[in-house]
């Protein structure tokens, strides 16, 4: 009680001093008869310190006290405009607290940030919030697949970039065309339209980044979160029309051999080392019979990238899976794993298995390489104006 005096009478006090400042629309009758109706219908406490009543805390006893020392000194200031003075110039906040939101019509919790619309000139923080939030999608249904939405979001990086044909300079991950048919139906890229829908609330509330760019961040943030390398990454992708589609046929055929890999991959610009490093994405994630026709995962663990893929082409043994579906193989311990015909030719062909043998044997220059070459693939054919990679914080460092 002592303090309230105190405050009270500070209060008053640069009332006294600020009265002649400013006119208070606190001499309006009306005004006055609405605190007057206010501070009565305020309860009263039986017992303000029974440890049973909400009102004992002290701050809900001191929210009332402060109340009423407000009523009274608006009452003292409205002839002469002081209270209207110390609220308008945020003073009687030192004394009531309660008030801080009051001076400009709202509490800070009302108050939400302003949406960045697609004229937003983003920053890496921009990004780098982007990213956290694909982070947080990918396991956020875990009835798909294998428990992560990763793998479908790294196809869909690779699809959008794997069309690019260095002789033309058409396709490749600028332009985001997959969003319109035919590219959309393409064979090659069933199912994908899971990995465009789960993006879609991302771009809506994200305006200012281009589809082109959010794909391939959604790449790399699934190559990472699958404890897999860093990634540098810069934006600068623009999203193009319809008429920009690509025709098909220019991603892998998974039932032929070798020389259409080299003719595929060829024709992006990779070489054999790069070719064996790209397959190692089939560490990732499965096939699905609905999708591509073929069907299992190729290694036990298809949600941690790590070099088992090419450990288990050259390990295990493999016969050809007698089904319905088109010609895959099966491992024969356990018959739960798969391979498919292109799989193999990194380890009949002689040029492609040397590369094979040393990711098997090493693990971090599969890693490093794999780095640097999906790098080039998500960066095919696009006119960049950024010449600064930025690398994203994963969300579990």
């Amino acid at each position: 009680m002592a303090a309230t005096r105190t405050m009270a009478s500070r209060a008053a006090q640069l009332l006294r001093t600020s009265a002649t400042k400013t006119p208070s629309p606190f001499t309006s009758p009306a005004i006055r008869r609405n605190i007057s109706s206010f501070a009565a219908r305020r309860p009263t406490p039986k017992n303000p310190t029974s440890k049973n009543s909400r009102f004992a805390s002290s701050s809900a006893t001191s929210g009332g006290s402060n109340t009423g020392l407000l009523v009274t000194l608006l009452a003292l200031g409205g002839a002469g405009g002081g209270a209207y003075y110390l609220h308008s110039t945020g003073q009687l906040t030192e004394y009531f607290p309660f008030l801080a939101g009051l001076h400009s019509g709202a509490s800070s919790s009302d108050k939400k940030p302003t949406p960045k619309g697609a004229d937003h000139k983003p920053t890496f923080e921009d990004y780098q919030e982007v990213y956290n939030e694909i982070a947080e999608l990918l396991e956020s249904n875990s009835d798909y697949d294998d428990g992560s939405y990763g793998p479908v979001l790294l196809r869909l990086g690779w699809h959008a970039s794997g069309t690019y044909d260095k002789e033309t300079k058409t396709g490749g991950s600028n332009g985001a065309t997959m969003r319109f048919a035919p590219e959309s139906d393409h064979g090659a890229n069933a199912g994908l339209k899971t990995a465009r829908d789960l993006l879609e609330p991302v771009k809506q509330k994200h305006p200012w980044i281009t589809y082109s760019d959010l794909w391939i961040l959604a790449a790399v943030a699934a190559v990472q979160e699958m404890q897999g390398p860093i990634i540098p990454y810069r934006p600068g992708r623009s999203d193009r029309d319809v008429a920009a589609c690509t025709p098909d046929g220019r991603l892998p055929d998974a039932a032929k051999g070798a020389s259409h890999l080299r003719n595929i991959f060829g024709r992006m610009g990779f070489d054999d080392r790069e070719i064996v490093a790209l397959s190692g994405a089939h560490a990732l994630g499965r096939c699905h019979s609905d999708r591509s026709g073929f069907d299992g995962p190729w290694t036990f663990s298809p949600t941690v990238l790590t070099n088992d893929y090419y450990r288990l082409l050259l390990d295990e043994k493999w016969q050809w899976k007698k089904w319905n579906g088109p010609k895959q193989l099966e491992d024969k311990t356990t018959k739960s794993l798969m391979m498919l015909p292109t799989d193999m030719e990194l380890v009949k062909d002689k040029e492609f298995r040397k590369h094979t043998e040393r990711y098997a044997k090493d693990e971090q220059a599969f890693l490093n390489e794999f780095r640097d070459v999906v790098l080039k693939l998500f960066e095919l054919g696009v006119p960049f104006k950024q010449e600064e990679r930025w690398t994203f914080k994963r969300t579990t460092d």
